[in-house]
């Protein structure tokens, strides 16, 4: 059974992150680049959204007996292989996922333009994923 509560509570802040980076998208390159505050916020909401978005399909995963991700970013194939999402967003939200590791684990090494150019370009697959989870959900009648 889903637990539609916990699921609710990860895409009401899934939707707030993507908010929030929607407005730092507005800043100019320069001013992001050099500013910490606007590329630290940044990095610190994409690894929110993204970290929400592994979540919400695990708990999908879970909830609905799928098979077990062996990492992170499998938990999106077992979502694109269950038809819950489809091909195309599976293979643009798994570079999405894959980022994650960057924002993780090679803290130090992140690219502020990579970062920009993210923020300027992903937002849209980000919203898409979250539109899509909430079809999946109605279809099923588990909201």
């Amino acid at each position: 059974m889903v637990d539609k509560e916990s699921l609710a509570d990860r895409l009401k802040h899934f939707s707030d992150y993507i908010k929030i980076l929607k407005e730092l998208k507005k800043v100019n390159k320069n001013s992001f680049i050099q500013d910490y505050h606007y590329h630290g916020l940044a990095e610190r909401y994409l690894q929110l959204s993204i970290e929400c978005l592994l979540d919400i399909g695990s708990m999908l995963i879970l909830s609905l007996d799928l098979r077990k991700p062996s990492h992170k970013q499998e938990v999106v194939d077992i979502l694109e292989e269950e038809k819950i999402i489809s091909s195309i967003m599976a293979t643009k939200l798994s570079n999405i996922a894959s980022f994650r590791n960057v924002l993780v684990h090679e803290y130090v090494k992140i690219d502020r333009e990579i970062v920009y150019n993210i923020l300027k370009t992903k937002i849209p697959e980000l919203e898409s994923f979250a539109k899509s989870i909430v079809k999946f959900l109605k279809k099923k009648k588990y909201i």
